[in-house]
């Protein structure tokens, strides 16, 4: 084990415009002082104005990744996003298995601009083989209905659907209330089934959010890694990805990223 900075693993899609998937994970950690390594799932062809083409890579090729580094590096966090496919979830839920270390699931379904991430059919295999494996489960609110049938419609309803989701076996749900309608503070909802962390902010009126899932789940297993525990490395993420929102910059026709680096700019985070 490396006596340098904590060591976290993402396992997820690339985003060849830099916003979201493997790029936003590594800028993430980097940020916040952990040293990131990746396990490369799928390959997007994507930019601000969405998703043209997904390619998997193969079962092989994904576990070959995941025992060069565990196996000879070592890790202390994990974060899994895109996985695509059932069989690239159920093989990503038996190399956490034995792993034994905290992991982070961002069940990622459907893109910000809304193109389709996670086949239907691996919704099962994500319920019954990966969230099992999680210590904090973050869906969002479209993620909640897809995974759970449960519709969030307000800040009421996040209960049920913490409820739903831990029903699956996650130690700690996250649930993210970012897509709730506009007005108010963005309130996340952490709850292990006994207690219960709502997490507010203020909601900046930027529409380049681009990576914003990407980069909390990132920001929470960079926290998980340092040895932080669940409440104390969300509230971290919570305020880290605040920040990376409020100063998310235009980036070609559409939408653009949060700023990964926004603690480091010369420039003042916008309003």
């Amino acid at each position: 084990m490396t006596s340098g900075p904590p060591l976290v693993l993402t396992v997820a899609g690339s985003d060849s415009g830099g916003g979201a998937g493997i790029q936003a994970d590594l800028k993430t950690m980097l940020a916040l002082g952990v040293h990131g390594m990746s396990v490369l799932t799928a390959v997007t062809a994507q930019n601000s104005r969405g998703v043209q083409g997904v390619w998997e890579l193969p079962v092989d090729a994904v576990r070959a990744q995941y025992r060069a580094v565990v196996d000879d590096i070592g890790v202390q966090a994990v974060k899994t996003g895109m996985l695509a496919s059932a069989a690239l979830v159920e093989t990503v839920a038996e190399l956490l298995a034995d792993t034994g270390a905290p992991v982070v699931v961002d069940p990622v379904g459907v893109s910000k601009h809304g193109d389709s991430l996670l086949a239907e059919a691996a919704l099962d295999s994500v319920r019954t083989r990966l969230l099992p494996r999680a210590t904090v489960a973050t869906p969002n609110l479209d993620e909640v209905a897809q995974l759970t049938g449960v519709h969030v419609v307000d800040e009421g309803d996040m209960r049920a659907a913490a409820e739903a989701v831990l029903s699956y076996g996650p130690r700690w749900a996250l649930i993210k209330g970012g897509h709730l309608p506009a007005g108010g503070d963005a309130v996340d909802l952490l709850t292990d089934g006994s207690e219960e962390h709502w997490l507010r902010a203020p909601r900046h009126d930027n529409r380049h959010t681009h990576g914003t899932g990407c980069t909390l789940a990132s920001a929470v297993a960079s926290g998980l890694a340092k040895g932080l525990p669940v409440p104390e490395a969300v509230r971290g993420a919570k305020e880290y990805v605040t920040g990376a929102i409020a100063a998310g910059f235009a980036l070609g026709e559409g939408i653009g990223p949060v700023d990964h680096g926004w603690r480091f700019r010369d420039r003042p985070v916008r309003p």
